[in-house]
């Protein structure tokens, strides 16, 4: 394959802490997708939700990266539109909720397991519309 690997994620719930749900969008560089994901994850918070949609993505990395042939992708690149998420996981912003904490011991976790380089990226909310679709199609379930 030899090209990058793009994942979208998005994470939300109505109310805040509310109904919640995740949407991954895993595609190659050329639009190709690979898996999209959109599940509920019970009631939690918006943030919560944002990180159970990264922690979703790498798992299903981690977990098929045979299957995808990560060894030939160059880089991962993640794409997030929650500012909170994207700077805590570079780790630019302190994380002070120690179950947010908790999610980026995971995500450590995670990216231990996955062998390619991964860019965490933040990107505007209309950019994300894919991901954003599975969020609600899960909620509207």
């Amino acid at each position: 394959m030899s090209e990058n690997l793009i994942i979208n994620t998005d994470g939300g719930a109505r109310g805040n802490p509310g109904p919640a749900a995740v949407g991954v969008v895993i595609k190659t560089e050329k639009d190709k997708i690979i898996k999209r994901i959109s599940r509920n994850i019970g009631i939690t918070t918006n943030n919560e939700a944002e990180y159970q949609a990264l922690i979703t993505a790498l798992e299903y990395l981690a977990e098929n990266s045979g299957n995808l042939s990560l060894k030939s992708v160059k880089t991962i690149k993640i794409f997030i539109d929650s500012s909170l998420i994207v700077n805590q996981v570079n780790g630019l912003f302190k994380v002070k909720n120690s179950r947010l904490r908790e999610h980026i011991y995971r995500i450590r976790e995670l990216e231990q397991e996955i062998p390619v380089s991964i860019v965490y990226n933040l990107i505007p909310r209309e950019k994300n519309r894919q991901a954003d679709q599975l969020v609600n199609l899960a909620l509207d379930e």
